[in-house]
């Protein structure tokens, strides 16, 4: 009987305690982050900045921008100016969530060492990509609508310094209207309003520091010649009443998520716009921005 078991009978016969070793435990170690791989992570020092080489690194000249709000006419100004000989406006290509990975040492290297930042490559990309639908369509300008193109005004600015840019305005709260209608279930009205002021407030930040040219919605509506002339105008392109005919042509597919796709827009004419809430209609959050529109005094 060894020392340990005698004292531990002792004591427990006296004191119904014994002692044991304290085993020391190491709590587990945490484990690693998981790494981000190689073909997710930007390479170091990127910069948004213009074309180093413009003659080189664009192929698009004088790209025209359509900024606007969702459910603010869009699809209806895109149709109409697809529909002039010259201009080409696709369905929304939502370009600027195009990204490049760089999965391997070598090819960032060899990026670094030629002088891109990972902008530079995404920015000939986007480029490409719209160049390449342009001259599919055999007409030389091109006209790209996505409205969430608003949240990247100043990098689409930088990416083809020599864009020019058309806002489209419509009443903030015919916007929350339509946006909540487009699909009522899935975008209740408590929603609409922070959603879609979003849109306007950023839209309202390019208008600010872009020139450009702004077209109403009610306006376009209620006299589509006249405002496809200041259009066209504005564009340096002789008015074409094929503009007003846009139904009689092929536009590409009304699908939900890339354009309007309601019947509204499949009629292929013009649908006079609803009529204006009145001021007491209007929620305090849009006041600002009605006023900034001046559609509320």
């Amino acid at each position: 009987m060894n020392w340990r078991y005698r004292a531990n009978a002792t004591l427990e016969g006296l004191t119904g305690y014994t002692l044991t070793r304290r085993v020391q435990t190491q709590a587990p170690r945490a484990a690693p982050p998981p790494k981000t791989p190689l073909e997710w992570q930007r390479l170091p020092g990127d910069k948004v900045r213009p074309p180093v080489d413009p003659v080189h690194d664009r192929l698009l000249r004088e790209p025209v921008f359509i900024l606007s709000s969702v459910r603010s006419g869009s699809t209806l100004l895109r149709v109409m100016m697809d529909s002039h000989s010259k201009v080409h406006s696709p369905i929304e290509t939502h370009f600027r969530r195009m990204t490049v990975g760089l999965g391997t040492d070598p090819v960032r290297q060899a990026m670094e060492l030629l002088g891109h930042t990972h902008s530079d490559i995404e920015h000939i990309v986007w480029d490409r990509m719209l160049h390449r639908e342009l001259a599919r369509s055999g007409k030389p300008v091109l006209a790209e609508k996505t409205p969430s193109n608003v949240f990247a005004w100043r990098r689409i600015a930088t990416c083809w310094p020599d864009a020019r840019f058309v806002f489209l305005l419509r009443h903030p709260m015919s916007i929350v209207q339509s946006w909540h209608e487009a699909d009522p279930a899935k975008r209740p009205m408590k929603n609409a309003v922070p959603r879609t002021l979003t849109y306007m407030t950023h839209l309202e930040e390019a208008r600010t520091h872009l020139e450009g040219l702004t077209v109403r919605y009610e306006e376009l509506t209620a006299d589509p010649e006249g405002q496809l002339r200041r259009l066209c105008l504005f564009l340096g392109l002789e008015f074409e009443t094929s503009m007003l005919d846009y139904g009689k042509q092929d536009h590409g597919a009304f699908v939900k998520g890339i354009g309007d796709w309601r019947d509204k827009i499949r009629a292929g004419t013009v649908v006079q716009g609803r009529p204006l809430p009145t001021p007491d209609e209007i929620p305090a959050d849009l006041h600002d921005i009605c006023r900034t529109w001046n559609y509320l005094s």
